[in-house]
Formats: structure tokens, sequence, C-alpha cells
């Protein structure tokens, strides 16, 4: 029978979540991107060996989703918008994590609290992100195409520069940032959850 819990973390906890976030992003700025990336799709991988609680994978889905906005040739980032996301994912490609990855189902809590801070950072990169993906498999069945075999076509860089630029309105109106008071939401019709394929490792189809 399922249960359901509910906590909430005090500034002390979100202090110390932050400094090691910190550190992550500091430790990750001097690396190339791919070794950043390619540490952090490790976890992914050794976490879908795991069975995980569905909160945990809900939340590694994100993880997957931040890696993918990265290596999606067509999404194309700006350097600016690349770090950001990379500084994000340095926490998830860093091997001294709060919680050792291999203790059974605890292992990737802390990863899980890491994912939820970045996601509440991220929103506007990660709703517009799952709005491309969308609109790139629509568009792509409709010329009778998978969207793994669309690379970087033209009729997807107007909607790509309409959805980039709007990221860019709503994360300045924000004040490049937000607190940590609310949660993302996740399922259904809450969150930025796409089921559109994107370049990741949990979303292959």
């Amino acid at each position: 029978m399922p249960m359901s819990f509910h906590f909430e973390l005090s500034d002390q906890d979100l202090a110390h979540f932050n400094a090691a976030i910190a550190k992550a992003k500091a430790s990750a700025s001097g690396k190339p991107e791919a070794e950043v990336t390619a540490a952090a799709r490790e976890l992914l991988i050794s976490a879908s060996k795991t069975q995980l609680p569905d909160f945990i994978a809900k939340r590694l889905d994100k993880l997957d989703a931040m890696i993918a906005m990265l290596n999606d040739e067509a999404w194309a980032l700006q350097e600016e918008d690349r770090e950001r996301v990379k500084g994000a994912v340095a926490y998830f490609s860093e091997a001294d994590d709060l919680v050792p990855d291999d203790i059974a189902v605890l292992g990737y809590f802390d990863d899980a609290i890491a994912i939820e801070m970045s996601v509440i950072e991220l929103k506007h990169e990660l709703d517009a992100y799952a709005e491309f993906c969308e609109y790139r498999e629509e568009q792509a069945k409709a010329r009778g195409m998978e969207a793994a075999n669309v690379g970087r076509a033209d009729w997807l860089a107007t909607r790509r520069d309409e959805l980039v630029a709007r990221m860019h309105r709503r994360r300045n109106l924000d004040g490049q940032g937000g607190g940590y008071g609310s949660s993302s939401g996740y399922g259904g019709s809450g969150g930025n959850y796409s089921p559109a394929w994107r370049p990741g490792l949990l979303r292959v189809r």
C-alpha cells in the first residue's frame, strides 16, 4: 500500500545543499562540458539499474532533460545558457555527493533534492525545451519523419528562436533566479514533463 510523506527543508538545510552545489559548480567550471555531462550520465546509468522510489525516479528524469538540453544538436543553446545548465548538472558529476549512491533506496535522495533545486532554477529553460521537443515530434510526424532523425532542420529554427527569446524574457522577469520555497511539480498536468522524444538516456523510444 503506497504511503505519502511530506517534508520541508529548513534554511539551514538549504544552505547545506547550496554549499555543496556551489562547490560542485566551482569544481566543474574549468572542466569541459562533455566531461561534466558524461559523469552525470554515468549516474543515470547506475540509477537505471536500481529499483528506485517513484519520487526519485521522476526527478532523475529531469536530470536527463538537463543533459539532453546540452547534447541536443537542434536545441543549440547559446554559450551563456549552456553555462547555466552545465552548472546545474555539475553536482551530479561529482563522486563525493552528500549521500553515497550505493546505499539502498536512499542513495539518490540527495540527488533528488539537488535536482528539485536545479529544476526551480532552470524552470524556464526546461519549459522551453519541453515545448521544443513536443513541436519537433509533432512536426516530424506530420512530415513522415522520426524526431530522432530530424537534426538541425530549417523548419525548427523559427520555433526554437521564439522559445529561447521567451525563455530569456521570463528569466529576466524573475530576476535571474528565485527562491526554493515551492515545489516544481511533477506528473500529469504539473511541472514541465513532456513525453516527446529527446536525446536522453531515460527517453529512448
